[in-house]
């Protein structure tokens, strides 16, 4: 095979806790993690400079070995001691530092693209073992569908599929560094954590409304305040038919769920004209394996 078209589905999360700070720095989390039908297109090439390339329709991102998408190219040819190189043109659509997987579904791409371009032979599982040495969300990337991500959230036990329905995603302006999140959480008596494991009841249940109102994310506590725009996009959603809104990972991307397409659709109009997202895509829930 000498070249491949790979989809890099995004993620949101129904649920995010976190637990404790670990001594190692890290955080303990207990998230539930969705994948979702936005995505970005990755096509690979063998080339025979054995250079690894990377071009982009966004000039802002790196294409050296700063970008998770040469990591996860490299960690292959160097194990497998491929002498190809590999060209990749990443077309970007899911928004950037927006708490949605971005990269990390890239590097998933580009591992689950390299197993099949040059044969490899890798189970699912074996690519998320070594996905993980690029970041924590690789392997939920590769895996997909719905998930209880544990430990720093490489613990991954998979769920019955999440019910289908249509999903608002709206990206203001701004950036958010998941870092400055993580360090300004505060982990008190006080701290209000999300149901988790009653959310893990309702997605097996399947009941949507009950899904909806059971979400939660204990990292608005730190964004929301520091960037108010968030809780205006989703008021704006709930004001439009949505069943709940909420941020996804560290944000700063917020998203809706809705029982009928109709009604999204009505939403989103609503959305764009408001003027509060600089990014808007009407989505639905991913199920399906690749």
């Amino acid at each position: 095979m000498r070249d491949i078209s790979v989809k890099a589905l995004a993620k949101i999360n129904l649920g995010l806790d976190v637990v404790r700070k670990r001594e190692d720095g890290y955080h303990e989390v207990r998230m539930v993690m969705q994948t979702i039908h936005l995505f970005d297109r990755l096509e690979l090439a063998r080339n025979s400079s054995g250079k690894i390339t990377i071009k982009t329709n966004l000039p802002f991102l790196p294409t050296n070995e700063n970008n998770l998408v040469y990591k996860a190219a490299k960690l292959l040819r160097d194990e497998f001691q491929i002498k190809d190189g590999l060209d990749v043109k990443l077309s970007k659509h899911i928004p950037v530092a927006a708490g949605m997987a971005g990269g990390s579904t890239d590097a998933a791409a580009v591992l689950y693209g390299m197993n099949r371009m040059f044969e490899l032979g890798l189970s699912k599982e074996a690519l998320m073992k070594r996905g993980v040495r690029i970041g924590a969300d690789v392997p939920y990337c590769i895996m997909r569908g719905t998930a209880l991500a544990e430990g720093i959230g490489e613990q991954l036990t998979a769920l019955p599929p999440m019910v289908k329905c249509p999903v608002l995603i709206a990206k203001p302006q701004v950036n958010v560094s998941t870092r400055f999140v993580y360090e300004n959480l505060k982990l008190n008596q006080t701290t209000v954590h999300p149901d988790i494991d009653r959310l893990l009841k309702d997605i097996r249940e399947k009941n949507l409304p009950q899904i909806a109102a059971d979400m939660g994310n204990v990292l608005e506590t730190v964004t929301i305040p520091a960037y108010p725009i968030i809780a205006k996009i989703k008021e704006h959603m709930r004001e439009h038919g949505a069943l709940n809104a909420m941020m996804s990972g560290s944000g700063p991307t917020v998203f809706g769920l809705f029982e009928r397409e109709s009604t999204a659709a009505k939403a989103y109009e609503a959305m764009r004209k408001s003027g509060l997202a600089k990014q808007l895509y009407l989505t639905s829930i991913y199920n399906n394996a690749r």
